[in-house]
């Protein structure tokens, strides 16, 4: 399998589990279902529910710290991603479609959504910024 279609897949998943806590939830689902059901019709349910069971999961890990879960689930969707474009690798275009579409920042936008996590102990300062930062000790 070409590299670039093993970094598609990799790029897919991680939008695809990204997307699951975010408001474009639905849009998202709606989408790789549609992806599916026309690369392969006989499992695009069970992928629906799947999808479905893996942002329950994901929710479950956001709100418990848990990112390694969050990782395994994005891995997990990249390596159904990476079967399918094996199996079909015209289904390549319609993927970065999709993507494309999804995108949650478009084209020439900075602005994002920033998630920082620190732990501190004893005297251990965190300092933490999503943008500038500026600090003054003395």
């Amino acid at each position: 399998m070409e590299a670039q279609m093993v970094e598609l897949a990799r790029a897919a998943g991680t939008a695809m589990v990204t997307l699951m806590a975010t408001d474009a939830w639905e849009r998202t689902r709606d989408g790789v279902v549609a992806l599916w059901r026309r690369a392969s019709p006989a499992r695009a349910d069970g992928v629906e529910g799947e999808l479905d069971a893996t942002r329950d999961d994901l929710l479950t890990a956001v709100e418990n710290g848990d990112d390694l879960t969050e990782q395994e689930l994005r891995e997990e969707w990249a390596g159904r991603l990476r079967r399918l474009l094996r199996e079909q690798p015209e289904v390549a275009a319609e993927l970065r479609r999709l993507l494309i579409e999804l995108d949650p920042e478009p084209q020439g936008s900075s602005a994002g959504t920033v998630r920082m996590r620190a732990e501190a102990s004893g005297s251990g300062r965190v300092y933490q910024a999503g943008r500038d930062q500026h600090i003054t000790e003395r």
